[in-house]
């Protein structure tokens, strides 16, 4: 059983930088592929950046692009998100997720991960 807990969301104000962190549990990133997702109010997941170890391929959405990085410290089995100089439509939860993603292309698919956290939120006022 694999667990995946995000914390670092808060109230930001616009322009602000933020790092989220997601902590697994019963099982090791090294070897996973793993991103970060969001929901906004009234709105479908969406999916923010992600990273397949394998190749050491890494994607954004273009909302974001340039403006968040993901990186692991596989030692401590935890993912981050840094998102910097953030906008009021960066308001929303945001879960991690990990899976075992044999092609970067589904690397984008909310369907191709098998882990997800309860979420965080983050919420940036302008």
């Amino acid at each position: 059983q694999v667990q995946l807990v995000e914390s670092g969301g808060g109230l930001v104000q616009a322009g602000d930088s933020l790092r989220l962190s997601c902590a697994a549990s019963g099982r090791s990133f090294s070897t996973s592929a793993v991103a970060w997702f969001r929901q906004a109010p009234g709105k479908e997941r969406e999916f923010v950046i992600g990273n397949r170890w394998s190749g050491g391929f890494t994607y954004a959405a273009d909302s974001v692009k340039g403006r968040v990085t993901i990186s692991r410290d596989n030692a401590k089995n935890t993912v981050y998100l840094q998102m910097n100089n953030l906008k009021p439509e960066d308001t929303a939860v945001y879960y991690c997720a990990a899976g075992t993603i044999a092609t970067s292309s589904r690397l984008l698919l909310d369907s191709a991960y098998d882990y997800w956290g309860q979420g965080t939120q983050v919420t940036v006022s302008s």
